[in-house]
């Protein structure tokens, strides 16, 4: 590609072992019908054959960038802002390695966007490498612009509503204002990312399926959940947004008494492991408001919490 040129979008394939599935990645990037993009293909050190496969893209004329990592960086959001800092574009495309889209999604959400908008999704399938697809988010209507902190209020603290950074575009302008600890999560960094990018502008989300998100043998999330790592993360994400005015203590008090909830009952996490991360999210509650939601937990999971939290509060 022209150096020179300015396209539209920059879509930046961060890439770490790989290599069986990312010929259907970046062909899928290089077949969208909106075609004002360039690509940026960026390898985390990888120990498998992902550099030959990359190195035969090298002379695209969509490829802009191609970067080979002498060691790998430790996470992924490295990566992400190393090739945002090469991308010309005014829009960013995280296009995961490992996953693939439709050849509408470009269009789909650039058609989308408007000068009030700062992050634009589509919905994505979760499938597995067998084929098996597990599940799909959805949205409430085809297509709706709304106002970027009433999306973070309504789809981004009990859960993140943007579950795959290939399913969405976002402003580059909007991501050099976020909070530079993004790269210090393992897994929940983009979240960060997402929230602070919506608090800019207003959010738009196509209910069309574009993406496929692939779950596989190498996905590192599964090992996330069985060690607390995305819970603990998560509550860590929620004491950062209480920090910075974003949302309030009744609000991260009413996210923390639903994950409670939810890892009582997660049979993902080690078994060993759900009281001690129900402890910690215990310390960010106050005694009124753990009494008065044992509605949420039910009366057997509330009793059942209520001697570990007292013991912990009492030591507050």
């Amino acid at each position: 590609m022209n150096t020179e040129e300015k396209p539209k979008v920059s879509v930046v394939i961060p890439n770490y072992n790989h290599a069986e599935f990312l010929k259907q990645r970046i062909d899928s990037v290089l077949g969208q019908e909106f075609q004002d993009f360039e690509v940026i293909i960026l390898d985390d050190n990888s120990r498998d054959n992902s550099r030959v496969i990359i190195d035969a893209y090298r002379f695209h004329p969509k490829v802009s960038h191609i970067v080979f990592n002498e060691e790998n960086s430790g996470t992924t959001f490295k990566q992400w802002e190393k090739g945002i800092s090469l991308a010309k574009g005014e829009w960013i495309w995280i296009a995961e390695s490992d996953d693939w889209c439709e050849p509408t999604l470009l269009k789909t959400l650039m058609v989308g966007v408007d000068n009030s908008c700062v992050i634009a999704f589509c919905q994505s399938l979760v499938v597995h490498t067998n084929g098996q697809i597990f599940w799909n988010t959805s949205a409430e209507k085809l297509d709706q612009s709304i106002l970027g902190k009433e999306f973070i209020s309504n789809k981004m603290l009990l859960g993140n509503a943007i579950i795959n950074a290939s399913m969405c575009v976002f402003r580059k302008e909007a991501f050099y204002k976020v909070d530079k600890s993004f790269t210090d999560y393992k897994f929940c960094g983009d979240w960060l990312v997402w929230i602070e990018i919506a608090l800019q502008g207003n959010v738009y989300s196509s209910g069309k399926i574009l993406n496929y998100f692939r779950k596989h043998d190498k996905d590192v999330s599964g090992n996330a959940y069985a060690k607390g790592i995305l819970y603990s993360e998560h509550l860590r994400l929620l004491n950062f947004l209480e920090s910075k005015y974003i949302i309030s203590n009744l609000e991260k008090q009413e996210v923390i008494v639903k994950k409670i909830r939810d890892i009582a009952s997660d049979s993902r996490v080690d078994k060993g492991l759900i009281n001690r991360i129900k402890i910690e999210f215990y310390k960010n509650l106050d005694f009124n408001f753990f009494y008065k939601s044992r509605h949420i937990l039910g009366e057997k999971l509330f009793l059942k919490s209520l001697y570990p939290f007292i013991l912990n509060y009492s030591k507050k």
